[in-house]
């Protein structure tokens, strides 16, 4: 199959990961369409396991017969909680004439380059869009289906020269827990990389410092027509504290380096209510300011209202790969070697998020990521170009035979 009918297949398994969930992965679904995955690279003719935490795995042997670095390529399996993901309704608009792309006549709904002008990038590539209802799982089924399409090739083309390469498939990226159960030494590989960027020959090997905030307010309730000096209502105090952060660090007016604090959770009554923030940015110094911003703000509360009414938890999530990559340069001039190959020129961006590849970095695997051809990831504006697939693909050919005749 072509890499877009993968994709095509596998967008339209709903395989959303579920933040509140207590099990893991933290949806069935995920268990499912790895077996798919397994099943698969079963009938491609290469062994692969699937364990009870869902990450699938496979080893293909190399073949050269000189010693070459093991890499691993990896892709998560889960589609983000952000938008709906359920009943993905995926087309393909022919030959993009860079204007507006109806996506729902119906209710008004365009993707349009006024908006998002680097669909003008895409000018001429056949585009998979959805119908404005639900994100497009380009985010990371695009890494998946490239990496199946690449398994494909090497099945078919056993003298293609390549070293020994671990194919993983992870569950629960979108919700922080990637690589919560994956020892990265059990998969004897030497490096890897993440198949989770947008545009087709963009590589990242810096991405944010990463924690989440939950910020719990403790009111008092009492009926509203005798409440005057008594009601302390926690809503109110929860948007108070809100307005106590920096104003200019939100990520709808932040870019590049510019980091920032998302309250993406607001939930409560007048006796309790919860804000759930995530906290991100490449300088670890002021990744700490932001932490100390929030405890300020908690603090300032506690001496207004009284010590109790706000109860601030703060949880490191993860760290910029930036760090530990600097000694590994090599991994990263093979796929700029790559790129460049194909006759793109390549993308250096650090990543406004982070990746499993980024965890995997600290905890000894150097994991640099790849672009692959999707672009407005979580949300109904997501697509996802053809022809930059199919140039991920390209890219992933060309890193594989670099490595064998290292």
């Amino acid at each position: 199959m072509r890499v877009a009918d993968y994709f095509l297949n596998y967008v339209k398994i709903n395989t959303q990961s579920d933040p509140n969930s207590k099990t893991y992965p933290s949806t069935s679904s995920q268990l499912e369409f790895g077996k798919l995955l397994q099943k698969q690279l079963q009938d491609l003719g290469f062994s692969v396991s699937i364990d009870n935490f869902g990450y699938v795995i496979s080893r293909i042997p190399a073949s050269v017969s000189s010693q070459v670095p093991n890499v691993a390529l990896i892709a998560h399996m889960d589609t983000s909680p952000d938008a709906s993901g359920d009943q993905i309704k995926p087309r393909i608009v022919y030959d993009y004439d860079g204007k507006d792309i109806i996506l729902n006549a119906e209710k008004g709904i365009l993707l349009s380059p006024q908006v998002f002008p680097n669909l003008l990038a895409n000018v001429g590539h056949d585009l998979i869009v959805t119908d404005g209802q639900t994100l497009l799982g380009a985010d990371d089924k695009a890494g998946v289906a490239e990496i199946m399409a690449l398994a494909e090739f090497i099945s078919e083309n056993p003298t293609y020269p390549h070293g020994d390469i671990i194919l993983v498939f992870t569950p629960d990226e979108e919700v922080g827990n990637g690589t919560l159960y994956l020892d990265p030494s059990q998969l004897s590989a030497d490096f890897g990389y993440t198949l989770d960027g947008e545009a087709a020959g963009e590589i990242s090997f810096e991405n944010f410092n990463a924690a989440e905030a939950t910020v719990t307010i403790i009111g008092a309730s009492v009926h509203p027509g005798s409440a005057k000096n008594k009601m302390v209502n926690a809503i109110s105090l929860a948007y108070e504290f809100d307005q106590y952060l920096p104003r200019f660090a939100r990520p709808e007016i932040t870019e590049k380096y510019e980091g920032f604090n998302h309250l993406y959770n607001i939930e409560g009554r007048v006796e309790k209510t919860t804000l759930s923030y995530i906290i991100r940015n490449h300088d670890p110094l002021l990744f700490e300011k932001q932490k100390t911003d929030f405890l300020s703000a908690s603090a300032f509360l506690n001496r207004k209202y009284g010590k109790n009414t706000c109860d601030l938890v703060i949880t490191d999530s993860y760290y910029n790969m930036k760090e530990k990559l600097e000694d590994h340069q090599e991994v990263i001039d093979i796929a700029i070697d790559a790129i460049t190959e194909i006759g793109l020129a390549p993308i250096i961006e650090p990543i406004r998020g982070g990746t499993d590849g980024a965890r995997l970095t600290y905890q000894g695997l150097p994991c640099p990521n790849l672009g692959t051809g999707g672009h407005n990831y979580h949300g109904p504006f997501e697509y996802a170009s053809i022809q930059e697939m199919e140039q991920s693909l390209e890219i992933l050919k060309i890193i594989i035979r670099k490595i064998a005749r290292q």
